[in-house]
């Protein structure tokens, strides 16, 4: 980079940092000799813009002040918002840093990490790219850019803990056709992802709502002429489209009797599904705490005032669901859903436990 450019960036960098309101480019002008050198003003103005737009995309927030009106008022750099390693001289050590010069970048506050904070902090960064939103990815890289500038950020880089995927989300197009749906009463076609045998099928349904239950949108929709309304999770539909055929007229009646607040408040993520509903008996070993609200979710069981039965289709999710009680709550069957408990509890010590495990909560006889 020619030492022109470079004399003129630093001098305009100064200029801005020691004013405390925004200066025009006719007044950087007169001061900054690299604009001084008898251009006229469309020259001017390009290298200005020029020289504005670089320094940006290194990082350095000159803001443009406009009027209400949208005309420019000025150019402004504020020295709070501002960083650049040189404006610090290191000595030897343990004699204090000084600063460069009575400007404006007295008021810069001295940055300074130990290695272990450094190191954190390039972890940080790299948790905030796995996260998949471009906009934070790029305001990482920025932060990180800035402070490589004169600290070992590259040295400090390891292998960091991946960030497991979030959950797949629902489009908003898709959101929006189904709301369409749901204000016309029209049917609707969807291809399915089935979880039982993992196939795309075709289904056409009558939309009767939506919820948002356990991290999931779900649709509440019946199959036309049948009267069971059942549950698609809405991340799981693609190529959804709209019953073409007289538009402006409803397909379908929204029964008055069906409530969709009632309806999403019955289910749980173990009673949301296709397949057929089992009967599962659990032993509450406390009544008290988180324990306390389960008990009233599931059925009463004659002779045994501990117990309770509960309507389940998705065995996975609902020994999950007691595993998170840590002990307090324990199925007594099916047989597949205790074993399926003790698996979890199985991976879960290994996972979180260098030791073996010697023992499995136990059931009661």
């Amino acid at each position: 980079m020619p030492s022109q450019k470079i004399q003129r960036w630093i001098d305009l960098l100064a200029a801005l940092l020691r004013r405390r309101f925004p200066a025009s480019l006719e007044e950087l002008a007169r001061e900054i000799p690299g604009y001084d050198t008898g251009q006229n003003k469309v020259a001017l103005r390009r290298t200005f813009e020029r020289d504005k737009d670089e320094l940006r995309a290194f990082g350095i927030p000159i803001e443009t002040v406009t009027e209400p009106d949208g005309e420019t008022v000025g150019y402004r750099l504020q020295p709070q918002h501002f960083y650049l390693p040189y404006l610090t001289l290191r000595s030897e050590a343990g004699v204090k840093p000084k600063k460069v010069d009575q400007y404006g970048y007295r008021t810069l506050a001295h940055l300074a990490f130990e290695p272990e904070e450094l190191s954190a902090v390039v972890d940080a960064a790299a948790r905030v790219r796995q996260l998949g939103d471009p906009l934070l990815a790029e305001h990482a890289d920025s932060a990180l850019r800035k402070l490589a500038a004169d600290l070992p950020v590259d040295a400090t880089a390891t292998p960091s803990t991946h960030l497991v995927p979030p959950r797949a989300k629902p489009s908003p197009e898709l959101l929006g056709t189904l709301g369409q749906a749901l204000e016309k009463q029209k049917q609707v076609t969807f291809y399915y992802h089935g979880m039982g045998d993992g196939r795309d099928s075709r289904r056409t349904v009558e939309p009767l709502g939506l919820f948002f239950l356990n991290q999931h949108w779900y649709l509440a929709a019946r199959a036309p002429g049948e009267e069971p309304v059942k549950n698609y999770r809405v991340n799981r539909i693609s190529d959804l489209s709209l019953n073409p055929s007289r538009p402006g007229t409803p397909d379908y009646a929204i029964a008055a009797t069906f409530h969709l607040r009632d309806h999403a408040r019955s289910r749980q993520a173990w009673q949301l599904g296709a397949g057929d509903a089992i009967d599962a008996m659990v032993h509450f070993r406390v009544d008290s705490g988180a324990a306390a609200a389960a008990l009233r979710l599931g059925e009463p069981v004659d002779g045994h005032p501990q117990n309770r039965r509960f309507r389940v289709r998705r065995t996975d999710a609902f020994a999950r669901w007691l595993l998170s009680f840590a002990g307090d709550i324990v199925p007594v069957s099916p047989r597949e859903l205790v074993d399926e408990f003790h698996v979890l509890v199985r991976e879960t010590l290994a996972h979180h436990s260098a030791y073996p495990l010697t023992r499995l909560p136990a059931s009661p006889p």
